[in-house]
């Protein structure tokens, strides 16, 4: 039994990389850069979206600056270079999305997901190098990143040709939400992990459905539009899980900053 759990991680990879290699090119939607809030603020095009993406950059460098001490930390050390990925890549976002959203289009899109595929691609490597001490961290984390590059590189040639393929990338975005919590089952990892991720994801998702809702998110709001309140909930979930490592190590981090999620 427990054979077959250890497996079914990789069973379902799998299935879901063959449903989407049958279902056929994912195409983006034709009015993606027609986002719902377009209101300037002082001068500033898209401000909403574009100012939103700062929660990332502010997670990300404070994750960093807060995890330093503590990277040979028995909670941390196992995981710490994916994790280390995962926050500057997370940092990286803010400026790659705030970039785009500033003039929305194809080109700047690229900057946008690069930093999100290689975002996942680090969070994946890191909790696998945590639940599973004997993982090739190494070899995952640039497995992972070498395929978090190759799915935003496949979307922008695929679309330079007229018809563009989002299936690669959608995978890299979802294997997070599929992956984490079998192995934190699996693998037997205390509660308040369990619990952190859990929110951590369930934020994520809801992140991505108010993306799909933007313009009917903002008319009945009036105040955020469906993106906006995706960079809020995706940088909330980035910010369950800083504080959940934070505590882990706490013993190990300057002691007039901790911060606790008990």
């Amino acid at each position: 039994m427990k054979r077959w759990l250890d497996r079914l991680p990789m069973l379902l990879t799998l299935a879901v990389s063959l449903t989407l290699l049958a279902y056929g090119p994912i195409a983006q939607f034709q009015n993606y850069h027609d986002f719902a809030d377009q209101r300037a603020w002082f001068g500033l095009p898209f401000a909403a979206d574009v100012l939103s993406n700062a929660g990332f950059s502010l997670v990300g460098l404070w994750a960093l600056w807060r995890l330093w001490p503590a990277r040979r930390h028995p909670e941390l050390v196992a995981a710490w270079p994916a994790y280390m990925v995962f926050f500057a890549a997370l940092t990286l976002t803010a400026l790659g999305s705030g970039y785009y959203h500033l003039a929305p289009d194809n080109v700047r899109l690229v900057w946008d997901r690069l930093p999100i595929a290689l975002a996942c691609a680090g969070l994946l490597a890191a909790v696998r190098a945590e639940v599973k001490p004997s993982t090739d961290l190494r070899l995952w984390l640039g497995g992972l990143g070498l395929c978090a590059i190759a799915s935003v590189v496949w979307w922008y040639g695929t679309e330079l040709r007229g018809a563009g393929d989002l299936r690669p990338y959608l995978l890299i975005q979802g294997l997070p939400m599929l992956l984490i919590p079998l192995w934190l089952v699996i693998y037997g990892r205390p509660r308040a992990d369990r619990m952190a991720f859990g929110a951590a994801l369930f934020c994520y998702a809801l992140a991505k459905a108010t993306e799909l809702y933007d313009h009917e998110v903002l008319e009945a709001l009036g105040v955020l539009s469906g993106h906006t309140l995706k960079h809020l909930l995706a940088t909330l979930a980035a910010a369950i899980l800083a504080l959940r490592l934070t505590h882990r190590v706490g013993r190990a981090v300057p002691r007039g900053f901790r911060l606790s999620l008990a």
